[in-house]
């Protein structure tokens, strides 16, 4: 993710980690979304499902698999992701359960799905996916940032 984006993203989880989370019709009637379709908010948040889901198995190919391009360019190797996402962001891994996907935004042309995760020590974070659409079609991760959340966990 370029430094950029980067701040973008840390800038945007400022107003994202408090917020409410909607049941999709209530978000859609509201006019949030807008620019995404909900099945493809859906088809997202099964990407980033799938692949914590390869994460947290240990299986490096296929969550490699989920990351966009320009991460498999950075990485190249299954295995060299994997030991990124385990040293820099251990706690998409070690969460002792997600709590729910927030609502996602488009904003200046980045899409952006946040993730409430409670970690093991009971503080919550929300993890920021900045997600790509590859030409097929399919939904990719370009890049992840984690945030505290000033939500606390029961």
């Amino acid at each position: 993710m370029r430094a950029g984006r980067r701040a973008f993203v840390a800038a945007l989880a400022g107003a994202l980690v408090a917020a409410p989370v909607w049941p999709c019709a209530y978000a859609q009637s509201r006019g949030a979304n807008s620019k995404l379709a909900a099945s493809e908010w859906v088809a997202i948040r099964r990407a980033i499902d799938d692949q914590r889901k390869a994460l947290k198995s240990g299986d490096a190919r296929k969550a490699f698999s989920y990351a966009s391009p320009g991460i498999r360019a950075q990485f190249r190797t299954p295995e060299a992701f994997i030991a990124m996402v385990r040293e820099g962001y251990g706690a998409l891994l070690d969460a002792r359960y997600v709590v729910a996907f927030l609502e996602g935004a488009v904003i200046e042309g980045a899409i952006i799905q946040p993730l409430r995760l409670v970690a093991p020590d009971n503080s919550v974070l929300v993890a920021l996916y900045t997600m790509e659409k590859r030409k097929d079609g399919r939904w990719t991760i370009a890049g992840c940032v984690l945030a505290p959340s000033t939500v606390q966990a029961a």
